[in-house]
């Protein structure tokens, strides 16, 4: 399917493409619906390939922004930036430039940090729009909300499973150890979870969780075929796909990433096999209600955990939902989702 035919699909309401030579920028902004209210979504900075790579990508994390708004009950849409770039070419001047695009859409985009974009980040884009969320003075990094309810996903997922969601002695094997995928290993381990990770390129990481948290390394590619009871993808998304489905050793699927499955189908294939699924924009919902409150009402911490800790209670009942149904998960949440955007909150 081409990315055009994906837009039709989808049924995006703009797609938009910036640049601005003098800072280096390159950028697509995807509002994929506003019928709840503005769209919001972070900013990812990437070395993709190619302007089609990076549209497929834009289009598939903006809806699935529209599904996390609207299945975390928040009164917003789901659109999403990125930026053409490799991390090291990441300026004041290239973020200021990526907020002015921001600025051209009137209010009917927010957005915030993501894949290799921070709070520093938000404050340059702020010097040229308003329309950030994730200030650092105010709901600040949103990435410790997100592992929060990646790990209340967690207990819910190993309750379908287990039923009981004690993690002691459970094994969860967590792809990726950034800001979100170390606070999960970490949560882990604390709840007395046999811990299995692997990175990228991040040494420093793994060594602190290998000796800080008792976390057992495993080699990147290794770690679709590790044998566990719950696979934590908490890095890029795609990656339950044709490849990696065959290799599967989990009973379950459960983190912080984002279009964990690289289609639909692989979501049938993974009920086929009997392998559990908690959709990833149910699951790693915690960090966009953290920040979304921003854009809307005054920002409370303590309401805020209140809505990130049920993200236990929507996991469950979707899991659930599922057990007694044979439908998969993904299309259950979908479902939710689509009800919500479709006749409100």
């Amino acid at each position: 399917m081409s990315n055009v035919e994906l837009i039709r699909e989808f049924g995006h309401e703009r797609v938009a493409f910036f640049t601005n030579e003098k800072a280096g920028l390159r950028c697509i902004i995807a509002i994929h619906n506003t019928n709840l209210g503005p769209a919001l979504g972070g900013c990812r900075l990437y070395p993709y390939a190619s302007y089609d790579d990076a549209l497929f990508d834009v289009l598939r994390l903006s809806r699935g922004m529209s599904f996390k708004n609207a299945a975390a009950g928040l009164p917003l849409g789901g659109g999403k930036g990125v930026i053409i770039a490799d991390p090291s070419q990441r300026t004041e001047a290239l973020m200021e430039a990526y907020g002015e695009a921001v600025e051209s859409l009137q209010g009917k985009y927010y957005t915030a940090e993501d894949v290799n974009t921070d709070t520093r980040d938000v404050d340059y884009m702020m010097r040229k729009t308003k329309y950030v969320v994730g200030r650092k003075e105010i709901s600040g990094d949103p990435s410790p909300f997100t592992a929060i309810g990646v790990f209340e996903g967690i207990k819910a997922t190993a309750k379908i499973l287990n039923g009981t969601d004690d993690l002691n002695g459970v094994t969860v094997a967590v792809q990726g150890l950034g800001k979100v995928g170390y606070d999960v290993a970490k949560y882990l381990s604390e709840a007395g979870a046999n811990v299995k990770a692997c990175v990228h390129s991040n040494r420093k990481a793994m060594e602190k969780a290998a000796n800080e948290l008792g976390v057992t390394e495993v080699r990147e590619k290794d770690i679709f075929s590790t044998e566990c009871d719950i696979l934590a993808p908490c890095a890029l998304g795609a990656v339950v796909n044709d490849f990696t489905l065959p290799q599967l050793k989990c009973r379950a699927i459960a983190g912080g990433a984002n279009n964990v499955l690289l289609n639909d189908e692989c979501g049938v294939e993974l009920k086929k096999k009997g392998i559990v699924y908690a959709p990833d924009f149910i699951i790693n919902g915690g960090g966009v209600i953290n920040a979304g409150q921003e854009a809307f009402t005054t920002y409370d911490k303590e309401n805020v955990l209140k809505q990130v800790r049920n993200i236990y209670n929507t996991v469950y009942n979707i899991l659930e939902e599922s057990q007694k149904t044979g439908e998969p998960e993904g299309v259950i949440a979908q479902r939710f989702a689509e009800d919500r955007i479709k006749n409100g909150l």
